[in-house]
Order: structure tokens, then C-alpha cells, then sequence
């Protein structure tokens, strides 16, 4: 008698079923010629660059940030001695809801998540030493996304550094804030205006930054499918094109700047399709995009946190491990690996040089970087791309028939359709249908024994001196004149990044500039969702 199945169904991450074997027919008509191609090529399912890899490795970004500006300092300069190729800057909340570390709502939370910046002279501090013209940035900063770049750029100029020199990424994504992750601050509307015209001022000033991150890590945190964070990352990244377009722009001005963030999560093969083809389509089909620069989906991505688990930590070494793996055989051309402990704390330097050299091992170590899109061809892999793809322009049907991006945010669809999901998967994962190692399958109830990361409690009070100290010796009409320029151009329509710059270079504080803000353009208060 045949042995029986491990299980009566097999399924992936996000629910979908999963057949026993693939074979040709299972690919729908996918033809090497049009659906694959060559690396480099249209619709650059197998790579965006030509040589992928072999030419270059992906970016090892770690994300970190916490306390003061020195101490994130001293974590980058370590990080970068133990190989990373870029930083990227993690916020405290207080910074990423526009407000200054004395504020009220700030009280408790100043560099808990993140590092605190109020003013230019901290994002001085934060830099301190690192060469801008030699290392590039990820910001992960989304409402006050422009006064932050405007304080690196300032930075770079202090350091004798053109703005046409730096590079880097502002995350700068607002409408997955509606949509999940819920940082925003100002409406709709006032939102994708400072948006356009970070586009705006990029491509004049910055040519080599990326102006915004269009997220989907955010969506998949929040509980969504695979499928579900490809179409609604995708449909914000219409949408911002679209904006851009309204805002007079060419498209092929700003699009090849336009980047990507995605989660990295278990399901190996779901992963690797994920990341493959549509958007190229989009761009040369929808948005007439001549430029092949415009047509390639350059992506971020991050392994996926929400897989991390308390129990056992140092089994997150193994998920991240296998997440990283797929992002890379995705093609990834940045990369973020979790450390073991944060399901617990923000990373250890011990925890965060294991997550660095996890990506270091699969680049050095591990093959997978000497072959070009190796998975291509295969009858799996491609079958889910032809799905991924076919779900994705359903879920395009759907926000269009609601009115677009915005109207959709705004009647809840992609709320419900993320809590949805996420209620499915926790049924499967309560009912053991999805094993998770050490909590529902093979769990031994030991508690975690690990060092971790304390943030020291007098940091907030070091912040809100330094803050008050900038603000008693600075030019104070100048900066008072800054602010009042700022709210001027904010109640018209000129361009909003040259008066920000000026604002910064001042030394008005972030609290202040994004009150201006918060005076003119009202703030948000998402309706409930039932």
C-alpha cells in the first residue's frame, strides 16, 4: 500500500493551493520568447540588469536606528565595518508622526523605535563621519518624508557633497499608510502634492535618488497575501504615476527613479514569482513610458518580521535565511535582513552581525549569486508568476471600478481585504493547518535566553536638551522668516522643497515646519471600518 500524504492539503503562505507536480501545461501558453526574455530585457521577468549578480551584488542594507543621533551613529559605522554596502535609517515614532522629542505626544516613546531627529543639527550628528557622496541612504520616513531629505541634503552640502551627488531612498509612500500601516498625518490630497513635488525636485536637483518607495512591506506586516501585496503595492504605484503625470511631469522624467519595497516571506516559490514581470507591462502598456529605465521594477525588500517568533529566537536565523534566499533568486537589488531578536527588541550588534552575514553567506558562499534568474523555466515557479500576475490585474479591475486608489482607501476595501486575510491565516495557524516550529508544532515551552538591546532611558532627556539648545542659538528671524515663507507657499501651489530646504538650513525644527504644515492642510481621521 502507497505511503499516504503528510497532509490532506498543501498550500502556500497566502492559502494557495499547491498542486503535487507541475508540467508544461501548466504554464497557460507562457512562451520563452514573450512572458521570460533575456535578462536586462523587457518584461525582465528573469532580472532587470543584464548580468545581474555577476556584475554586482544587491545592497546589504540592516535597518537600524534607536536613542540619540550618536548612538545610531556609532550602530551605522559599526555596521559598515562588518560589510554593509548601505544604511538605512530607522525613526523613532515622535519623528514619524511630525513631532518635536519635547512634545507631549512625545513623552515616553523619543528613540524607543528608532533614532529621534529634530532639527539639522541632530541629522548632523547622525551623519557624522559617513562619507554621502560614497554611501547611499534608505529613509524609512513617510508624512514628513521631504523635511528629511531636505535635512540630509543639507548635510551633504555641509560636507562639501552636491545634492547631484547622493544617493539613497526616502520612503515617502502615503497611501500605504492609509492603507496599513496608519503613519499619516495630513489628508489625501495635501499629501501627494509634497509627493509630486519631491518627484519634482529630484529629478532637477537629486538625480541619483530614489524619491519614493512604493511599499508593500506594510500591506504583507499587516496580514496580507502575497498576491494582495503585490496588487495593492502596484495600484499605489499607478496611482502615484498618475499624480505625477497631473502634476505636469513626463513620465519618463520621474518614473526611472520611482522604487519598490517588499516583504521577504516564507513561502520560497510564492516569493521568487512575486517579485516577476507585471510592472514593466504597466509602465510601457498603461503610462506609454519610452524609457526601459521607466519599465524595470527596482525593489527594496526586508525579510519578513511578522514571521519572527519570541519562542525559540534563534530559529528566526533559519527564516530569515530562507526569506533572503528567495528575495535574492527574486532579484532583489537591495536587501534587509531581520535579526534573530526582534520579535523582542530592537537588534543586538551580535544579532544584527549574524543578520549581515546571512546575506554575506548567500552571497559568498551559497551559489546563488554566479547564475542569472537560475529558478527561470521552472514549470512552479512560472505557473505562480501567471497567477500572482492574473490575481493582481483582478484586484486592478476592482480599485478602478471604486474610483481609484484614493476612493478605495477611503470606502475601506483594502483594510477589509487585509484584515480578511489575516484572520484566515490565523484560523490555519490555531487549527495547525499552518505549522509555525517552536509555537503550534515542536514547541518547548522554554522562554527565551538571549541578550538584548535596552535603549537608555536618558536619551529623551539628552534630545529635548540639544532640541532647546538649537532652538536658543539659532538666528531666530531667520527662522521665523523661513516658517512664514513655508506656510505662503503652502497655501498656493509653488513648488513646496526649495522653501523646506530653507526652512532646514535655518534650523527649524521638524515639530515646527510640519505644524506649518498641519495648519494648512488639516489633519487626517480615517473613518471607521466595519
Amino acid at each position: 500500500m502507497p505511503d499516504e500524504e503528510r497532509k490532506e492539503r498543501f498550500a502556500t503562505v497566502s492559502g494557495r493551493p499547491v498542486k503535487a507536480v507541475y508540467r508544461p501545461e501548466d504554464l497557460g501558453g507562457v512562451t520563452c520568447e514573450k512572458d521570460l526574455g533575456e535578462p536586462g530585457s523587457f518584461p525582465f521577468t528573469r532580472g532587470i540588469h543584464e548580468t545581474m549578480y555577476r556584475g554586482r551584488l544587491w545592497t546589504m542594507r540592516q535597518f537600524a536606528g534607536f536613542g540619540t543621533a550618536e548612538e545610531s551613529n556609532a550602530r551605522y559605522k559599526f555596521l559598515l565595518a562588518n560589510g554593509t554596502t548601505g544604511l538605512s535609517v530607522a525613526f523613532d515614532m515622535p519623528t514619524i508622526m511630525g513631532y518635536d522629542s519635547d512634545h507631549p505626544y512625545a513623552n515616553g516613546e523619543v528613540g524607543k523605535l528608532g533614532v529621534a531627529i529634530d532639527t539639522l543639527a541632530d541629522m548632523e550628528r547622525l551623519l557624522e563621519g559617513i562619507p554621502l557622496d560614497r554611501v547611499s541612504t534608505s529613509m524609512t520616513i513617510n508624512g514628513p518624508a521631504a523635511v528629511l531629505w531636505a535635512m540630509y541634503i543639507a548635510v551633504a552640502e555641509k560636507q562639501g557633497v552636491s545634492s547631484r551627488q547622493i544617493a539613497g531612498t526616502i520612503q515617502n509612500d502615503i497611501l500605504k499608510e492609509y492603507i496599513a500601516q496608519k503613519s499619516y498625518i495630513f489628508p489625501p490630497q495635501p499629501s501627494m502634492r509634497l509627493i509630486t513635488d519631491t518627484f519634482a525636485f529630484g529629478t532637477s536637483q537629486v538625480p541619483r535618488w530614489n524619491t519614493i518607495s512604493i511599499s508593500g512591506y506594510h500591506i504583507r506586516e499587516a496580514g496580507s497575501t502575497a498576491a494582495q501585496e503585490l496588487a495593492f503595492t502596484l495600484a499605489d504605484g499607478i496611482a502615484y504615476v498618475e499624480a505625477g503625470v497631473e502634476a505636469g511631469l513626463a513620465v519618463d522624467e520621474f518614473a526611472p527613479r520611482l522604487s519598490f519595497f517588499f516583504d521577504a516571506h516564507n513561502d520560497f516559490f510564492e516569493e521568487v514569482a512575486k517579485y516577476r514581470r507585471i510592472w514593466a507591462r504597466v509602465m510601457r502598456e498603461r503610462f506609454g513610458a519610452k524609457d526601459p529605465r521607466s519599465w524595470t521594477m527596482r525593489f527594496h525588500s526586508q525579510t519578513a518580521g511578522c514571521s519572527l517568533t519570541a519562542q525559540e529566537p534563534e530559529n528566526n536565523v533559519v527564516r530569515a535565511t530562507i526569506q533572503a534566499l528567495a528575495t535574492v533568486l527574486g532579484g532583489t537589488q537591495s536587501l534587509h535582513t531581520c535579526s534573530m531578536d526582534e520579535a523582542l527588541a530592537l537588534p543586538s550588534e551580535k544579532a544584527a552581525r549574524v543578520a549581515l552575514r546571512t546575506q554575506q553567506i548567500i552571497a559568498e558562499e551559497s551559489g546563488a549569486a554566479n547564475v542569472i534568474d537560475p529558478l527561470g523555466g521552472s514549470y512552479y515557479v512560472e505557473a505562480l508568476t501567471n497567477q500572482m500576475e492574473a490575481e493582481a490585474e483582478e484586484y486592478f479591475g476592482k480599485i478602478k471600478a471604486l474610483g481609484g486608489v484614493i476612493r478605495a482607501i477611503e470606502q475601506g476595501f483594502f483594510q477589509r481585504e487585509i484584515a480578511d486575510a489575516a484572520y484566515r491565516f490565523q484560523r490555519r495557524v490555531q487549527a495547525g493547518d499552518y505549522r509555525v516550529v517552536g509555537v503550534n508544532a515542536y514547541a518547548t515551552g522554554d522562554m527565551p535566553d538571549i541578550p538584548l538591546l535596552r535603549v537608555d532611558e536618558g536619551g529623551q532627556a539628552r534630545q529635548i536638551a540639544g532640541l532647546q539648545e538649537v532652538r536658543r542659538t539659532r538666528e531666530a528671524s531667520r527662522a521665523k522668516s523661513a516658517l512664514a515663507s513655508l506656510k505662503q507657499a503652502a497655501k498656493g501651489t509653488a513648488e513646496l522643497m526649495p522653501h523646506i530646504l530653507h526652512a532646514v538650513r535655518s534650523y527649524c525644527s521638524l515639530g515646527e515646519i510640519m505644524g506649518v504644515f498641519r495648519e494648512v492642510f488639516g489633519e487626517y481621521r480615517e473613518p471607521s471600518i466595519y
